[in-house]
């Protein structure tokens, strides 16, 4: 898969653990980018390495759900160290 193609997975996946998650999450379009992409990635990775499934096709029914997979991991520690920056204030 290609750099373009992965950035895309990443902000959908994003955007739908976005919807997915209940509650406001902070963090505009670029923070769902940079999330997404990461969770993607964590996704592959925990994929490859319990299910020996990766990211190798953009419109692979397994791609899309271990990046939202990912992204949903990632975007619940991010609420969770998020959230507890902003209680101590």
């Amino acid at each position: 898969m290609g750099f373009l193609s992965f950035l895309l997975l990443g902000l959908i996946a994003g955007a739908i653990a976005k919807l997915i998650i209940p509650g406001e999450q902070r963090g505009g379009w670029f923070i769902t980018l940079l999330l997404g992409v990461i969770g993607a990635m964590l996704g592959g990775w925990l994929g490859g390495l319990i299910f020996d499934v990766g990211l190798e096709s953009f419109f692979s029914l397994s791609t899309w759900l271990l990046a939202i997979g990912g992204s949903l991991i990632v975007l619940l520690i991010y609420g969770l160290i998020v959230g507890r920056r902003s209680d101590a204030r």
